[in-house]
């Protein structure tokens, strides 16, 4: 199923909070006991065996429409990078926040297999760890960027072979800001050794902020509008560095206009 079959999305101005959240007065109460709700389902089908690509990408639109129901403003463009390709591409974005692994399932998945490469901590996650692996992810460490290259180029090029798309996020940690030297060339090196296209991914998801205790769990901030734009997929035709600084300019340039407005 499709669920944003157009080119873009943006959610109606008149989109009201739910009573239960203006009930909350304004803390988070609501929208953390209802995304705990969704985690705690979708780990019990995924001990279970079931959670496939279509329960992933129903549960990551269960989360959008809480996200939305809690005051959050969807601005989505590009979405025809998505739908126009049938082939599998390797999808490079900026990372901010948990909003964005939560999703972007829904945005891409119904459309072609895909998969992210994540911190081994994640898989290993109590809660989050049955669904993460049910999902077939790439695991890298952070810690050791030969291990991480080769799990990279290896796991990567199998899984594009067969059809699956990957989602990197070249930054070592979410943040708010985008330092390009942090900007690793993970991606950009996958891409041509499987001779596939890669997206540049541009998000601004601080709506959903980091904890500083359990950083999946943070505060939500109401009056930021969350923003998601896909650009046009393109080849990797030399070593990777031109396109790199192609893929950041994309983003640098898509968080100053949405700063500006």
């Amino acid at each position: 199923m499709i669920y944003f079959p157009g080119n873009e999305y943006h959610t109606p101005a008149d989109r009201q909070r739910v009573f239960w959240d203006r009930m909350s007065m304004n803390t988070r109460t609501y929208f953390v006991l209802e995304y705990i709700k969704i985690v705690l389902h979708n780990r019990k089908v995924a001990l279970s065996g079931t959670y496939d690509t279509a329960a992933w990408a129903s549960s990551s639109m269960d989360i959008f429409k809480i996200i939305e129901d809690c005051g959050g403003k969807f601005h989505i463009t590009g979405m025809e990078n998505i739908h126009r390709y049938k082939e599998p591409m390797v999808f490079i974005g900026n990372h901010m926040s948990t909003l964005e692994t939560m999703i972007l399932p829904v945005l891409i998945a119904p459309s072609k297999e895909v998969t992210f490469v994540v911190k081994e901590p994640l898989v290993n996650h109590f809660f989050f760890g049955p669904i993460m692996r049910a999902r077939n992810p790439i695991v890298v460490s952070r810690t050791d960027s030969r291990a991480d290259l080769t799990a990279v180029m290896e796991q990567g090029q199998a899984l594009l072979a067969k059809g699956t798309s990957v989602i990197i996020f070249p930054q070592s940690t979410r943040r708010i800001d985008l330092v390009p030297s942090e900007f690793n060339s993970l991606g950009v090196k996958l891409a041509p050794a499987a001779r596939v296209q890669v997206v540049p991914v541009a998000l601004k998801t601080t709506f959903w902020g980091n904890g500083k205790l359990m950083s999946h769990l943070g505060p939500i901030h109401r009056e930021d509008p969350i923003h998601f734009e896909f650009g046009t997929p393109f080849p990797i035709t030399g070593n990777g560095k031109e396109e790199n600084q192609r893929i950041i300019s994309f983003i640098e340039s898509r968080l100053r206009s949405w700063d500006q407005n």
